[in-house]
């Protein structure tokens, strides 16, 4: 039987949802080992003078606890 565990990760990128996504991820990486799962619970944007300037998500991330 595997345990995991579930960590909320905020990130933010000027690309995109999806680059602050893996942004995320790789980043927790450098800690959390055996990363099984992402889900992104939440996403917003910041706007600058009519113009999406950057992209956030708000996600939950699903590691196996060795």
């Amino acid at each position: 039987m595997a345990v995991l565990k579930v960590i909320e990760v905020l990130s933010n990128s000027e690309k995109s949802w999806e680059d602050a996504t893996k942004k995320a991820v790789k980043e927790a990486s450098k800690t959390v080992k055996n990363i099984k799962s992402v889900y992104v619970q939440d996403q917003s944007a910041v706007v600058k003078d009519d113009d999406v300037v950057e992209f956030r998500v708000n996600l939950k991330l699903t590691f196996e606890v060795k």
